[in-house]
Formats: structure tokens, sequence, C-alpha cells
């Protein structure tokens, strides 16, 4: 679940995590306010973890600011869990990884393995 102040970034950061994992999961993406501007909107997160909730836990990935305090109005111990990582390279490795059936510590732990990917 990826939370960006930016519908746009948010959208388009996990249609390319998508796009990379070799099988679909359950991702989205709550981006901007409910006016459609700059922000974050808790409304938008609580629908957004709802929405990819399948029981097994749900991951967010926020981008900075309000959508980090924002996640953690809704952080639950085990159930609901915040990566500190980089947004597109966490979003990417936690999609390979759900998409592998990963658990949720799997997956939060692919994601946190992106703060050590060198590009050269």
């Amino acid at each position: 679940m990826l939370v960006s102040h930016s519908a746009g970034l948010a959208a388009e950061t996990a249609a390319l995590a998508l796009g990379i994992a070799a099988e679909p999961v359950p991702v989205a993406a709550a981006g901007g306010t409910a006016d459609g501007g700059l922000g974050t909107s808790f409304d938008l997160v609580e629908q957004a973890v709802r929405s990819v909730d399948r029981g097994d836990g749900v991951l967010i990935i926020p981008d900075l600011g309000s959508s980090v305090l924002t996640a953690r109005l809704l952080e639950e111990d085990g159930r609901v869990v915040i990566a500190d990582v980089p947004f597109v390279e966490g979003a990417v490795a936690a999609c390979v990884a759900a998409c592998t059936g990963g658990s949720l510590a799997e997956v939060l732990a692919a994601a946190e393995e992106a703060r050590t990917y060198r590009k050269l």
C-alpha cells in the first residue's frame, strides 16, 4: 500500500511495482487529498488499507512527512506495518516478495533491503 502526497506518484509507482512483479498482488495507492490536491488524506489511506487487507497483514510505504504521520495512525502491531524505505525501490521489492508468497515479515524485509540497492 503506497501513500504519497501526490495521487499520480502513488498510482504510477503502484503500476510500476505491479508491472515488475511476476504475479498480481493487492496493491493500493492513496495519494493526495480528497479534492485532488497535494497532501495526505486519512480517509483515502484508511480506505486503501481496507481494500488490500486479505487477512495476512498490510505493508504501508509512505513517501514523507504527513504521509508517514497518517500511516502511523493506522499502524497495528503485526497487522498493519510501515516500511521506512525508498518509495519506488521499496514498493518494487515488496511487490516482488509478495507475489512469491512472502509473509508480511518477508515482504517488509525485502522492502527494507531496498535501502542498500546501488545503481552503479
